[in-house]
């Protein structure tokens, strides 16, 4: 069987079959790799229609009390009531999601690849990625608390621990990924090994980078909410807490919608990363 480095060599144009392509855009159904149409927009927004106007309507058939479930228009009243004073609680949250997932996912990036570019320094590293993989992240905030206090510094550390190993993971997986006949090529042609790492891996890396850094994001989030919950006054993970103690399901169901706002902002924003630099595999 014929199998030379010319006949492995990509050809980049837009006649290529887009199903034998692993792009960041064609991962699952919820990333098309084509814009929607007005039809689709419009269909998304009439099942929303559906799904709060069905669920107003059957709450009150039913004569549900407020403080066990509460009516999607009480939700919504509750967030422009008590937007004032969640705000700031909202600021502190994604103060300490955005450095806390900063720190990690630049840790996990250069581990990523440090790793795959020394196979000995990825044997001494996996077991402790393993261990904090496997590790719930809050059961170390009473411990960050009683060293740090009670400020945002052990949640910056644990969402840090929580994103990091993520990011770390999904990029080596993608940087092993890369096709050695481009690197054998590149090789030929004089260019290093950082030059290899910056101008091949890297980029064609780029859509598992991304997922890593989206499960990243996530995995982020729901620690700095349960690390806030579990000690502090601040975040919205204690706006949680808070309301449940006093009952207050409207205001709880608020932090909740707030709270998936963000995590839809990640995966908005993220898609987008990958739909502009990563769009070129599909």
């Amino acid at each position: 069987m014929k199998n030379t480095l010319e006949d492995r060599i990509p050809e980049f144009n837009r006649k290529q079959d887009s199903d034998d392509v692993a792009g960041f855009s064609g991962l699952t159904s919820l990333t098309s790799g084509r814009n929607r149409t007005l039809l689709e927009i419009a269909a998304i927004a009439l099942v929303a229609v559906v799904i709060v106007g069905g669920a107003e309507l059957l709450i009150k058939a039913m004569e549900i009390p407020h403080y066990v479930l509460p009516l999607p228009s009480q939700i919504a009243a509750a967030i422009v009531a008590e937007w004032t004073f969640l705000q700031p609680h909202l600021l502190v949250t994604l103060y300490e999601l955005g450095v806390g997932f900063s720190i990690g996912a630049s840790i996990g990036f250069l581990l990523a690849a440090i790793i795959t570019q020394f196979p000995f320094v990825e044997k001494i590293v996996t077991p402790y990625i393993l261990l904090l993989v496997t590790t719930p992240m809050l059961a170390l905030v009473p411990l960050l608390i009683l060293q740090f206090g009670f400020g945002s510094e052990p949640r910056i550390i644990a969402v840090a621990l929580a994103s990091g190993p993520m990011v770390m993971i999904n990029s080596a997986t993608g940087f092993r990924r890369v096709d050695l006949a481009k690197i054998a090529l590149a090789r030929s042609f004089g260019a290093n090994t950082f030059q290899i790492f910056t101008k091949i891996r890297i980029p064609m890396a780029m859509p598992m980078i991304l997922v890593g850094l989206l499960v990243g994001s996530i995995f982020g989030l729901l620690t700095t909410v349960a690390a806030e919950m579990v000690g502090g006054a601040d975040g919205l993970g204690s706006r949680l807490t808070y309301y449940s103690s006093m009952v207050r399901m409207p205001q709880f169901f608020a932090v909740i919608l707030l709270l998936a706002t963000i995590g839809i902002s990640f995966y908005a924003f993220f898609y987008w990363v990958g739909k502009k630099w990563a769009g070129w595999q599909a």
